[in-house]
């Protein structure tokens, strides 16, 4: 019987794919992202998306589960005085000199008001000792990436929208909205809209409003108890889902907005207004953060992932949610010149503009609130911000929006 002859050549060995794992919330971590820095990178990219204060429980108390932390400034503290994290090596970003002086320095330009609270600045830079603050190293904590300036929603059938430099953070807690006002129920953002509210309607007066003492916190929650007392909150939400549908279905007068919720209003898109209120806007930083597990090759991965992102077509895809990018001349040479010219140049829009998600958010004709960029920018009151009495505040605030929702704290 003739042999059965055996190849000696084996077959060969599966190669599998190398993996990065990015967490964060839903600002950032989209499909769409995902996709093409995947097919950019050439390695695996795995998205976990949580809210603010899960995103922020895991990174401290978990970092081995993940390689990135995309989060805010304002959720950085926690993470970093738990060892979570490791410093960042600047030469090793290939976009760090081109980085905006609102990033890097504090503010848009030498004169601009840096505003109360967490600007990224103050903690951005790794001091001896580890420790964060504001005086320039090599080394930073969290690289600057998409921002915004935030304010609030208003319904223009119960305050008038002329005379837009009338506008002020007092309509918030307005009388004229009670029972149909919602929150962003997150303590280091929402805390701060009812603060300025409070402020600016003379009900209550802060030494530091980026930083209140355990005094002021404590007013602050006596008087907003007071207001829910008098039934004027209709609600408190947490993504921006629940934000739009709570303007959707008209349950509201004025509200607590993050930018992606405007292209998302269906028919109330013309009757609810963006202010801009005349005592400046809640601004916010993100940014990335390396695990402090990453080393070798998962480390340059880890690199290559961020410089991505500041290569300029993510920033495209998150000005299409309202968002800015820290590295403005990779933006702009990504984006089709009418996209460009409304989102950063506060120009009207001369064609139907679409989002991320490739829907019309925002028609010909409209102008973005508040104008440009540098005019934007120019005119913040406060960062989101971790306060020194954060755990303190934060148990308060948890408090008030349970019984928002009408559950016992």
């Amino acid at each position: 019987m003739p042999q059965t002859v055996r190849s000696e050549l084996a077959a060969p060995p599966h190669i599998e794919r190398r993996t990065l794992r990015i967490l964060g919330t839903e600002i950032t971590l989209l499909e769409q992202v995902r996709a093409r820095a995947q097919a950019d990178l050439g390695f695996n990219i795995e998205f976990e998306v949580l809210d603010f204060l899960s995103c922020q429980r895991r990174a401290a108390l978990e970092p081995e589960t993940y390689d990135i932390y995309d989060q805010c400034f304002h959720n950085l503290d926690i993470v970093w005085f738990w060892g979570s994290l490791q410093p960042i090596d600047t030469q090793r970003i290939t976009e760090w000199d081109r980085l905006t002086g609102l990033t890097r320095e504090g503010g848009i330009n030498k004169y601009a008001w840096r505003g109360h609270g967490d600007a990224p600045v103050r903690k951005l830079y790794v001091q001896p000792g580890e420790f964060l603050g504001p005086e320039p190293s090599r080394h930073i904590s969290m690289l600057p990436t998409v921002h915004n300036l935030d304010s609030f929603a208003y319904d223009t059938r119960v305050f008038s929208k002329s005379g837009r430099r009338r506008e002020s953070w007092a309509w918030l807690l307005d009388p004229r909205a009670k029972g149909r006002i919602a929150l962003v129920d997150e303590p280091a953002i929402g805390i701060f809209d009812v603060a300025l509210a409070a402020e600016a309607a003379g009900h209550l007066q802060f030494a530091d409003i980026g930083n209140m003492t355990v005094a002021e916190v404590d007013a602050l929650m006596a008087f907003l108890n007071d207001l829910r007392q008098q039934g004027f909150f209709r609600a408190v939400w947490r993504n921006a889902e629940e934000a739009s549908r709570l303007i959707r279905d008209d349950q509201v007068s004025a509200q607590s907005m993050w930018s992606p919720v405007y292209g998302d209003l269906g028919d109330m898109a013309d009757v609810m207004a963006e202010a801009v209120p005349v005592e400046g806007y809640r601004a916010w930083h993100g940014g990335m953060s390396l695990s402090r597990h990453l080393a070798g090759p998962r480390l340059d991965m880890g690199y290559d992932y961020m410089n991505w992102w500041l290569s300029g077509w993510p920033g495209g895809v998150m000005a299409r949610q309202g968002y800015y990018m820290s590295v403005l001349e990779r933006v702009q040479e990504a984006m089709p010149p009418a996209e460009w010219a409304y989102w950063y140049e506060g120009a009207a829009a001369t064609v139907d503009l679409p989002g991320p998600g490739g829907n019309i958010v925002v028609r010909a004709g409209a102008s973005r609130a508040g104008g440009s960029y540098w005019q934007r920018a120019s005119h913040i009151a406060v960062w989101n911000t971790a306060m020194d009495e954060h755990n303190y505040a934060a148990r308060a605030w948890d408090r008030f929006a349970m019984r928002v929702r009408g559950e016992t704290p």
